[in-house]
């Protein structure tokens, strides 16, 4: 029972982070900056990227 729990709760914590990373992603200053240099900002590729490893291995958990 607690480690479906921590698995929602990791799946919860995931899809916030993505949804994070990808408001940055999507933003003016960042697409601006894309623009000029091609480079995307690391927090939005932590937020991303992160999001995804804690839904993954929250959906292990709630298995």
């Amino acid at each position: 029972m607690v480690n479906k729990v921590i698995g929602i709760a990791l799946i919860l914590v995931g899809v916030a982070l993505a949804v994070w990373g990808y408001n940055i992603y999507d933003s003016a200053s960042s697409q601006i900056s894309r623009a000029f240099s091609g480079d995307t900002p690391l927090e939005a590729w932590a937020g991303m990227v992160g999001g995804g490893l804690c839904v993954f291995i929250g959906l292990l958990k709630v298995k």
